[in-house]
């Protein structure tokens, strides 16, 4: 069966707990993501930082937001208000990150991740060893598995994934290709990923194709999407 290491993306941007939220925002913008791993000086996951989590700090919303009742405030749980009012006011990742992180192994079967994504309401999931980040699961991974997956023959061998590894050992060598997710499956493997020219889809095609084992190579690049201001 599928696993979160047949289609994790393993080259992760992260930041760190000191990093500034508006640094974030670019992070995100730049990268076209929708949300990023916190990680200490040991590299193990301490927080995930996400577009929401942004939306709701005043930077972005010009405003304070709004006070709660007198009534409400005596009532209510102070530690949680004082909680609320780091996060929507916080300079850094610590202060607006999302501390309750759940997370998968590489083994982890592809249904069970997607039964935690449902169930919790979320869009990735980190996957980790002995604690350590090594991948993260999003939806779009978990479609890309789906696409690319035979039903009578879903799952991958060990030859696949040493030739999925093999590829994105290559592609980690360029600034255009790191984030490149690659699937190999019966020997195809299948590029996913942003591109910001013809010329990157070649060379990543051509990366695929000159490693030895590889049988062929599909294309589901497609050009990183444009937000205007």
């Amino acid at each position: 069966m599928l696993t979160a290491k047949d289609v994790m993306t393993s080259e992760v941007v992260t930041v760190k707990p000191d990093t500034a939220v508006q640094d974030i925002a670019q992070l995100l913008y730049s990268q076209r993501i929708s949300g990023v791993p916190v990680v200490d000086a040991q590299e193990k996951v301490v927080g995930m930082v996400s577009e929401g989590d942004l939306m709701s700090h005043v930077g972005a919303v010009g405003d304070a937001p709004p006070k709660r009742s007198w009534w409400l405030r005596l009532l209510g749980d102070a530690p949680d208000t004082a909680e609320n009012y780091t996060r929507s006011h916080g300079r850094t990742a610590q202060d607006v990150m999302s501390r309750k992180v759940l997370s998968v192994s590489e083994d982890t079967p592809l249904a069970d991740i997607a039964r935690l994504l449902e169930k919790n309401r979320i869009k990735r999931v980190p996957v980790l060893t002995d604690g350590k980040l090594v991948g993260l699961i999003s939806r779009a991974n978990l479609l890309r598995g789906l696409a690319v997956a035979k039903p009578q023959q879903a799952s991958i061998t060990a030859d696949d994934r040493a030739l999925s590894d093999a590829i994105t050992k290559e592609l980690r060598k360029h600034p255009w290709g790191a984030f490149t997710n690659v699937i190999v499956q019966d020997g195809v493997a299948h590029l996913w990923g942003f591109i910001d020219a013809e010329s990157e889809r070649r060379a990543i095609t051509l990366i695929a194709e000159e490693v030895s084992g590889v049988r062929g190579v599909e294309d589901h690049l497609t050009f990183r999407p444009v937000y205007e201001g």
